[in-house]
């Protein structure tokens, strides 16, 4: 029973005194810590001042700005640039398309004005084809040879022989010349 009554009493006197202990400890270690950081401070050299940005010269400062207003004039001219530049496409971009109209009614124009004058021609040689020989020889004798040779290449075989048989030898022959020789060039492959 003593012993159980001094362990008792004891063990709160052992309490008290590690808690008394560890309270000491605590303000002891509190300090320890400012005094090594003023220890490191002492260890730095003597020329070596602690890092602290220096206001910048005047000179920098308005170079900076001048920099800084020159970027934002260039990007205002750019931007005004690319403006510019959007509505040249833009007005390109309409006026290609009115051309390309354009283009489209003129080929429309052209096949009709191009499909009126094979209607006339095909006419044309209709007419001479039905003439009597002799009269269309007469008409083909003062025609330029070339027109000529037009014509008859496009009749039927037996009239435009006919119509050769009406010319002079020479005028015929020139005019056969130019109906054979119309397509000599063309390409063979």
């Amino acid at each position: 029973m003593k012993i159980r009554r001094i362990l008792s009493g004891g063990g709160t006197l052992t309490l008290l005194a590690l808690v008394l202990a560890a309270g000491g400890a605590l303000r002891l270690g509190h300090g320890i810590g400012g005094a090594m950081a003023l220890e490191a401070s002492e260890d730095r050299p003597q020329g070596q001042v602690p890092l602290q940005c220096p206001e910048p010269p005047a000179a920098l400062a308005l170079a900076l700005r001048e920099r800084d207003a020159a970027v934002t004039a260039r990007e205002i001219a750019l931007q005004d640039r690319l403006a510019a530049l959007t509505l040249a496409d833009t007005a390109l971009t309409a006026r290609l398309a009115e051309l390309e109209d354009a283009e489209t009614r003129l080929r429309e124009t052209l096949a009709i004005a191009d499909g009126a004058a094979e209607k006339d021609l095909q006419r044309l040689t209709a007419v001479y084809e039905a003439m009597k020989p002799a009269e269309a020889a007469a008409i083909f004798e003062t025609m330029a040879q070339e027109f000529a040779a037009g014509f008859l290449g496009r009749m039927r075989p037996d009239a435009a022989a006919a119509i050769l048989a009406g010319m002079k030898p020479e005028s015929a022959y020139s005019v056969s010349v130019l109906i054979a020789g119309r397509n000599a060039l063309a390409p063979t492959e």
